[in-house]
């Protein structure tokens, strides 16, 4: 069961047995932030039937539960997309990088939301190692003491857009939301001052902010997922010198003429960028693939100096015939 906004009201809805029955995957059933096209049921006008979803024009997503190379649609048609991440021990850059990749991948634009800022000593620090990583993003500094952070997240919500809040769990997602709308409509767990505390909420909703656009909570980021291997505007420091590499097909490891690998050894790049780069692309490989593929493809990069397992193999009878 759905419920469904309109212009009107709200209304409970289902899809019809046509679109049931013509979807393949997780991902072709409504999810939230999608347009859909439906009919009222006219026995009962709070009930509707969804006949058809209109086509995405951004989608954030996840593993879905059972198929392995099954994804589930978390939130759609999203305009931006508020990465939260706290000013205490929630803060690494390694885990903004992978937000930066997932809010780029979607195809919406990305704001930095940080919180917390009154358990932070060092402020401008945290922000220079930002600056770091996320070129050309917005960063916001959000409190629970001022009412300043919220009112500038507020400014980019505007009427006829759709904004999502991702982070971890515990970063305070739900609390800058009720903020926002003016209500507690999460229910959440006080957290402690020593942030010991665990967050409640595991609900993913829809909501509509008096101001005009509407607000999607998300789960935690480990759920969500890279659709595809773009890590351009996420790592357009490693783009840029990876064009400067001798070799088109460069691995950044140990390869002659590495643009990549002298930046590091001149200090221009660190080499944790480097490692969370390569982990994403590989993360963004594998996404989609069932479990057989994926083997295939790990025994295909094994024997990469070969050319793959085809040609590995083909060599090993080569050299056998040759004793």
């Amino acid at each position: 069961m759905y419920r469904v906004a309109t212009a009107e009201s709200e209304l409970l809805a289902e899809i019809s047995g046509k679109m049931r029955h013509a979807a393949a995957e997780m991902s072709d059933y409504p999810a939230v932030g999608d347009f859909v096209l439906i009919d009222r049921n006219e026995a009962s006008r709070d009930h509707a039937i969804i006949h058809h979803t209109l086509t995405r024009k951004s989608v954030i997503i996840r593993k879905a539960a059972g198929k392995a190379h099954d994804v589930q649609v978390v939130a759609a048609n999203i305009d931006i997309a508020f990465i939260c991440m706290s000013l205490n021990n929630d803060f690494n850059l390694r885990r903004l990088e992978r937000y930066l990749a997932i809010a780029w991948d979607s195809g919406a634009t990305p704001v930095i939301v940080l919180t917390k800022a009154d358990l932070c000593a060092d402020i401008p620090e945290k922000l220079r190692e930002i600056e770091t990583i996320a070129f050309g993003v917005d960063v916001l500094v959000t409190s629970s003491l001022s009412e300043d952070g919220y009112t500038a997240v507020l400014k980019y919500i505007v009427p006829g857009q759709t904004v999502v809040f991702i982070g971890s769990s515990g970063v305070g997602k739900s609390t800058l939301i009720n903020r926002i709308l003016g209500e507690d409509l999460n229910e959440t767990r006080e957290i402690r001052k020593d942030d010991k505390g665990r967050h409640a909420t595991t609900r993913r909703e829809l909501f509509l902010v008096p101001t005009g656009g509407c607000i999607i909570d998300t789960p935690g980021m480990r759920e969500l997922g890279l659709e595809s291997a773009n890590l351009t505007k996420t790592f357009v420091d490693i783009d840029e010198l990876a064009a400067q590499c001798k070799f088109k097909d460069c691995k950044h490891e140990k390869e002659p003429g590495c643009a990549v690998q002298q930046a590091i050894t001149e200090g221009k790049l660190t080499e944790e960028r480097l490692q969370s780069y390569l982990k994403l692309k590989k993360e963004a490989k594998y996404e989609g693939l069932n479990s057989r593929q994926i083997e295939k493809e790990k025994i295909n990069t094994i024997f990469a100096d070969f050319g793959g397992i085809k040609n590995a193999r083909n060599f090993a009878k080569s050299k056998n015939k040759d004793k």
